[in-house]
């Protein structure tokens, strides 16, 4: 197959098929909006429904023979320096426990950095596979997690060299990068693969200025979210594949084993549509990004009583390697306002979702969509949560722990925990006890508690307060932790 990267092969067969007025006796049952109610198609709009064809007996035949799906991996593959790309409607919750099924099995043990994404415990927990925790590189001064370093994974893999491989998160959703290069070298100095999880590093491969691409860094599985930094729709994912220390038909067949039978074609066609754009204005669009970004940055400093946290604060020795700028990280402790406070605020009087919040920072996320209008916006609101930061002060604070506080005993797997007989109890009374359940603030979504991890005092008093001051706890049994649940022989 040649590599024409004007095509969009997915896009291309959706206008055939309407073309070609195919008339499906299939799913789904709408039948090209025919009989979708009146109000969801004047909300949605006919085009959402007119996309929805099934994948095989639809936009490719009973057997696929156009290879529709396969050639548009194929064009992302060759645009992102891959071996070989999967695309997913699953999100890339899926394409990390599809890799990590890849790499280890159950009864078997992975590296796996303690800042990883809830998707990656979820894998955990299906799969049975040990965890070795690998510590990120906190900075207690700042209350803030970057990923681990290489000297960290060599110290795990020296004490625990039967893992069959290790997994890091790089960028962080605060925009910090690992070194790469080095950790995957410590990999593969043993024989062993490197899983990456970019779901936040679609717009990598497209730009010099940005943080080193995971398969440009010799990873050989790298999961990355198209919704996220990309042009792609909710759900969108690939992973991507280089190398030849895991097998691609097996990679394949646990992504086949987790996923839908039903995948949307109007995911997929939004990853088709992002390669293109990337392949053929990526680069100008993401210079523009990153040069908005950076008046963007400058301005709010200027406001007074913001610190946006920039790769000075967070790059160095013991901190991260390199530094995204599009997620505009804002720390406003010296307004005296949580996050939590401030994203309220912002929603309610000016319509803006922050990206990310905790008890000190708000973010605002931007990509090559943004302009000086959605910049504005969001700087006059900022000017207004600083005029009205008065009103926002006060309230329950965050008792956050020092980093060494914050790691707990793993007492239990967390596949046994979490299927093991289970009772709530009173949280004040649950310090000692295994913990059967995720605990996890979102946004950004890592846990802070794990199934199979004892509980502890210092842990429990910072979500406690947490919720107390506005934190999110959607996991949870309770989401208000007045109760946590346990393993109840623990």
């Amino acid at each position: 197959m040649g590599t024409n990267h004007d095509e969009a092969p997915i896009l291309d067969a959706l206008d055939r098929y309407h073309s070609a007025k195919e008339l499906a006796f299939t799913p789904p049952g709408h039948k090209q909006a025919r009989g979708a109610d009146p109000r969801a198609r004047r909300v949605l709009g006919d085009a959402v429904f007119y996309g929805d064809v099934l994948a095989t007996g639809g936009l490719d035949d009973r057997l696929e023979r156009d290879g529709v799906l396969e050639r548009a991996e194929k064009l992302m593959a060759h645009a992102v320096h891959a071996d070989h790309t999967f695309f997913s409607t699953c999100g890339s919750s899926l394409s990390v426990k599809a890799a990590m099924l890849a790499v280890t099995c159950p009864g078997n043990s992975l590296l796996v950095g303690r800042d990883a994404h809830k998707s990656v415990i979820a894998g955990l927990i299906l799969s049975g596979v040990e965890p070795v925790w690998v510590e990120p590189a906190w900075d207690a001064t700042r209350h803030l997690a970057h990923p681990p370093s290489a000297e960290a994974y060599e110290k795990a893999f020296t004490l625990h060299p039967e893992a069959d491989g290790a997994l890091i998160t790089s960028p962080t959703p605060y925009g910090a990068a690992a070194d790469l290069r080095a950790v995957a070298e410590v990999c593969h100095r043993r024989g062993k693969p490197l899983i990456v999880d970019e779901a936040w590093g679609a717009h990598l491969p497209f730009h010099d200025d940005l943080p080193t691409w995971a398969m440009d860094s010799g990873a050989d599985v790298c999961v990355t979210s198209i919704h996220k930094m990309g042009s792609g729709l909710e759900q969108g994912s690939v992973f991507h594949l280089q190398g030849d220390l895991i097998d691609p038909a097996t990679l394949a067949s646990r992504a086949d084993l987790l996923g839908t039978t039903s995948p949307n074609v109007l995911i997929y066609a939004g990853i088709d549509a992002w390669r293109r754009q990337m392949v053929q204005h990526g680069h100008e669009l993401l210079s523009h990004a990153l040069e908005l970004a950076k008046r963007t940055r400058g301005a709010i400093e200027e406001l007074g009583g913001f610190h946006v946290e920039d790769a000075e604060d967070f790059c160095g020795p013991g901190l991260a390697a390199e530094f995204d700028p599009l997620p505009v990280v804002i720390d406003i402790s010296a307004l005296g306002v949580t996050g939590y406070r401030a994203a309220d605020r912002l929603r309610a009087h000016h319509h803006i979702d922050a990206h990310l919040f905790d008890h000190r920072r708000i973010s605002a996320q931007l990509t090559h969509a943004d302009d000086e209008e959605t910049t504005g916006r969001l700087l006059d609101a900022l000017k207004d949560l600083r005029t009205h930061a008065d009103e926002l002060r006060g309230g329950p604070q965050v008792a956050v722990p020092a980093p060494a506080e914050l790691r707990m005993d793993q007492a239990l797997l967390p596949r046994d925990a979490y299927f093991d007989a289970h009772t709530d109890v009173a949280t004040e009374q649950a310090v000692g006890r295994i913990a059967a359940e995720m605990i996890t603030p979102y946004p950004p979504g890592i846990p802070a508690v794990l199934p199979g991890e004892r509980l502890t005092e210092p842990v429990l008093r910072y979500l406690t307060t947490g919720v107390e001051a506005g934190m999110n706890l959607p996991d949870a049994a309770d989401p208000r932790l007045r109760t946590v649940r346990v393993v109840a022989s623990s």
